[in-house]
């Protein structure tokens, strides 16, 4: 079979090569065909060595990346505990031993696509745990553009929310940073449960396109820099209830200024840095304390919320927005394209 393996020294250097195909299976392990890849910025970063949310000893070492897919089950081991069954359509969980509850260290050692290898191959064994049945109406594109993106949204929504009842209402305001997949998704989503949407973006095409998807009030941030005070002119002076939070350094500070007295800001990404901006340091515990903040660290969620999610989805048939499809000899290209930012919605490499 063929795969895509990266040395974490930058994007150019990926290596498209013929491996042998797995072939030991244990009890409670699957075969899956590998159909669809969507990619998330943190592939990226993995390609770059530039990924440092999990510190492991074999930095640098040959990985294949990307977490996110969509295949069928090929074989089934001796002992599946999950019911899994030839034929059927999976969806992998990103971190393979996050099944319930708030992520722990231990599970980070679990991530595909680093530490643990990845997607972007033909063929991958699972651990029967690892996936989730995919939902009939959605196509094999579409559910590999879930596992990432759709469930830190659902997460960056329902955290604090009981298993079962998410959070709901046209009277609680949510505030989506950018276009990207987790954006998107998460407006998808707080359309679906009756939220209220404000949407930032630096391109009046994208906010048309995010309006046509149910967005109820959009902004560009290029045009209006104070965009934060647009928002408590749309809530009048409430502020948002939740925030997305995927600039990082030069957005949080905004996002403490513009969330609702008692909200949520979801810190998702850091697409504009990592660090300050010289000038640009904040008190966070002033931030906080002035408007009684919840600042929550989201990476992705449980197997159950996933699944509690995909009931949603079922119920209302979401279908996933994707930008744009690669083959698979073009996956160079393609996390190429989804570094330079342009895309709205998910980027999908196909796999023959």
């Amino acid at each position: 079979m063929k795969e895509w393996v990266s040395n974490q020294d930058g994007l150019d250097k990926l290596q498209f090569k013929d491996v042998s195909a797995p072939e030991r299976l244990g009890d409670d392990e699957v075969l899956v065909k590998i159909h669809c890849v969507s990619l998330n910025y943190r592939d990226t970063e993995v390609c770059m060595g530039q990924y440092d949310h999990y510190k492991s000893p074999e930095r640098g070492r040959p990985i294949v990346p990307c977490s996110d897919m969509c295949g069928t089950v090929e074989k089934v081991g001796a002992n599946c505990s999950t019911g899994l069954q030839e034929g059927d359509r999976v969806m992998a969980i990103f971190n393979q031993t996050h099944l319930t509850g708030q992520v722990v260290e231990k599970d980070l050692a679990s991530g595909l696509g680093y530490p643990l290898q990845g997607c972007l191959t033909q063929y991958r064994i699972f651990p029967s745990s690892g996936l989730v049945k995919v939902p009939k109406y959605l196509t094999n594109e579409e559910a590999a553009s879930l596992p990432i993106a759709a469930v830190t949204a659902w997460m960056a929504l329902n955290t604090f929310q009981p298993m079962g009842q998410p959070l709901t209402g046209q009277d609680k305001v949510v505030l989506l940073q950018g276009t990207g997949g987790v954006a998107i998704s998460g407006l998808q989503i707080a359309r679906a449960l009756g939220l209220t949407t404000i949407i930032t973006s630096s391109s009046d095409a994208k906010l048309d396109r995010a309006r046509h998807l149910g967005a109820d009030h959009t902004i560009n941030y290029k045009k209006t820099p104070n965009w934060h005070e647009k928002v408590l002119e749309l809530t009048g002076g409430k502020g948002a209830d939740v925030i997305f939070e995927t600039g990082g350094a030069e957005t949080l500070t905004k996002s403490f200024e513009c969330v609702a007295f008692g909200g949520i800001i979801n810190a998702i990404g850091y697409l504009s840095g990592k660090e300050d901006a010289p000038g640009n340091r904040a008190n966070t515990n002033v931030l906080a304390l002035n408007r009684n903040v919840t600042l929550k660290g989201i990476l992705n969620g449980p197997k159950d919320r996933f699944e509690e999610m995909l009931r949603l989805y079922q119920e209302k048939e979401i279908h996933p927005v994707i930008d744009r499809e690669f083959e698979f000899e073009e996956a160079k290209a393609a996390l190429k394209y989804l570094y330079g930012g342009g895309h709205f919605g998910k980027v999908v490499v196909n796999v023959p």
